[in-house]
């Protein structure tokens, strides 16, 4: 009777202390670097990782291909040479039909229209008509004759490498991916022309008047 006492009272004791919240060392980490690694945001203040020496550029590591990556193009190097070549290089996919095209446009709005806006114009939620936190104004795809007659392949070389103010996506979207966002772009930019020119030409009623 003794002895059960002495246990329960024993198995009292430690459902206390394991309920308890008093907080306790957890002892050594083998390898406190993978326990508690450094999550790293692509759009975060990398400064304090640079003043470490250690730079985070979010492109993938050169010379390797993501698993399940098709590999669709020539890499063009990450020079100025590079990039005025770049209209040599033509979007090998297919034009999208009813299902890529929705896909394509989800890839348009999930990266690149936080800038760019849902309607091409340059004025997303980062930028929001010059009331955002985003100070300069992105480029407006839709609208802008600079951006409507550049290449595909400018575009390609833009996204995966970044130009002037936008970085580089590379980490964020397959190549095949950046060619579904490229032919999505140029639809819309194709629609704006359609329209304009609608608009601009004249009426029979108008041409009477005339």
């Amino acid at each position: 009777m003794k002895n059960l006492s002495i246990i329960a009272v024993c198995i009292g004791a430690v459902a206390i202390a394991a309920c308890s919240d008093v907080k306790r060392t957890p002892g050594t980490i083998y390898m406190p670097d993978m326990a508690y690694s450094r999550a790293v945001e692509t759009y975060s203040d990398h400064r304090e990782l640079q003043a470490e020496g250690i730079n985070y550029t979010a492109r993938p590591v050169v010379g390797t291909v993501s698993r399940g990556e098709d590999v669709i193009y020539k890499m063009l190097a990450d020079t100025t040479g590079g990039y005025l070549k770049s209209d040599q290089l033509h979007n090998p996919l297919a034009p999208l039909d009813s299902a890529t095209a929705v896909e394509a446009e989800r890839l348009y709005l999930i990266n690149c229209g936080i800038c760019h806006g849902p309607k091409l114009d340059g004025n997303g939620p980062l930028y929001k008509g010059g009331d955002g936190p985003y100070p300069v104004k992105p480029a407006t795809l839709v609208g802008d004759a600079k951006y409507e007659a550049m290449a595909e392949g400018t575009m390609f070389y833009s996204i995966t490498y970044g130009r002037n103010m936008m970085g580089s996506y590379a980490s964020q979207v397959s190549p095949k991916q950046r060619w579904m966002i490229i032919h999505y772009i140029k639809s819309k930019q194709n629609a704006g022309k359609a329209t304009a020119g609608t608009a601009a030409a004249p009426t029979d009623s108008t041409a009477a008047k005339k």
